[in-house]
């Protein structure tokens, strides 16, 4: 097979990617290790910043994000038994929607198959070759037989663990690393959320978020330790945690229901550089992973695709590579900034096993500081909005 653009992994940001590509009437083929079901099985979060709702409009996907998805123009923080607002649309102007990173996929898939775009499912023993050159090639297998795609630019799109990472020396990467010493767990329930805006919690037991997918489906998180397991939490201990960690108000208003999906999410702070190794371009979480405290992953992997698309639209249609040779660089501004304010707000919020009394004074007069600072409610909003793509 021949193709212009070969894309490792069916996730939102191949997808996305994909898409955008489409549009512009750029040949593409996306190859997936996993099944479609798989890939939308995968429970992710749903604060999408103004930035990504544009790259959605831009691929044409937009239409159930408009009619379901919650516009959002404040966070709430919960501390010391009070909730105080952060007011995103009149610090800053702009907003967030909530929509779940599973329709996001679910869009992006519709749209790849209404249109006929191929994309290979279940594809086996996947590898990279010869994207030092003018000519890479993709290998897989597929029902027991071997395939290769011939492509001008191969797009990462596979995730932390994916093969399009692998495939680079290590001598040729230069990898950032922080690994917290605790998760979430993650708890989703067909229940009414507790309130109409996200509410981060800080609490001598640990962080707790309250979050939504919808106004009728909630998904909750509670800090647990690394070594926890998933199936030590039953739904009944889960609720009574959570409700200890919320102000009275919340706690008292909280309506509880079995659980759909339990799940321990690892937290990680984790940059590659460079994303560009001949003509490989990694995206998303193969390049980068942030914790989950400020909403930024789906977000960052958008961004990142959209540089992409605007770099080999302009090769394609312009004979024009500057934007694609400023890919790296350009995503990875916005990344550390990301980076710096996921670490800012994990390190704001959770409780540190190794924290003296010191360290939590210090997080208590940083809270006290944020809610009294127009200024530092600004910088917050500024950050959690999106800064500018």
């Amino acid at each position: 097979m021949r193709t212009q653009v070969a894309i490792i992994g069916a996730g939102p940001a191949g997808l996305l990617l994909g898409q955008l590509l489409a549009k512009a009437g750029i040949d593409n083929i996306i190859i997936e290790q996993r099944s479609p079901d798989y890939v939308l099985g995968r429970i992710r979060a749903g604060i999408l910043e103004s930035v990504t709702v544009d790259a959605l409009e831009r691929a044409g996907v937009a239409a159930r994000l408009r009619e379901d998805g919650l516009v959002h123009d404040g966070i709430e923080l919960a501390f010391d038994g009070r909730r105080h607002r952060i007011d995103l649309h009149v610090l800053v102007g702009r907003s967030v929607t909530v929509y779940g990173q599973t329709e996001v996929t679910r869009d992006l898939m519709a749209a790849r198959q209404a249109a006929g775009i191929t994309t290979v499912y279940e594809a086996q023993d996947v590898s990279l070759h010869d994207f030092g050159s003018a000519r890479p090639v993709v290998r897989y297998r597929k029902d027991g037989m071997a395939h290769e795609i011939h492509c001008d630019y191969i797009a990462g799109c596979d995730g932390f663990h994916g093969i399009s990472r692998q495939s680079v020396p290590q001598t040729a990467t230069q990898t950032f690393e922080r690994v917290y010493p605790f998760g979430w767990l993650g708890m989703l329930s067909d229940t009414p959320p507790v309130a109409d805006e996200l509410i981060y919690a800080s609490h001598e037991r640990g962080f707790a978020l309250c979050s939504m997918r919808s106004r009728t489906r909630s998904r909750y998180y509670v800090q647990v330790p690394s070594s926890e397991r998933v199936e030590d939490w039953s739904d009944e201990r889960f609720w009574d945690e959570l409700r200890r960690r919320l102000d009275p108000q919340s706690a008292q208003s909280l309506v509880t229901g079995p659980s759909i999906e339990k799940s321990i999410a690892p937290l990680r702070s984790f940059v590659c550089e460079p994303m560009r190794f001949g003509n490989l371009f990694l995206a998303g979480d193969a390049a980068h992973i942030v914790p989950p405290t400020g909403a930024k992953g789906l977000n960052l992997a958008a961004s990142d695709v959209l540089t992409l698309a605007d770099g080999l639209v302009g090769v394609y249609r312009h004979d024009d590579k500057r934007e694609l040779d400023a890919y790296s660089a350009r995503c990875l501004r916005r990344i550390w900034k990301a980076e710096r304010f996921s670490w800012w707000m994990t390190s704001l919020m959770h409780r540190f096993p190794d924290a003296d009394d010191f360290a939590r004074r210090m997080q208590q007069a940083e809270l006290d500081y944020l809610i009294s600072s127009e200024a530092a409610c600004r910088a917050l909003a500024e950050n959690y909005v999106g800064l500018p793509y």
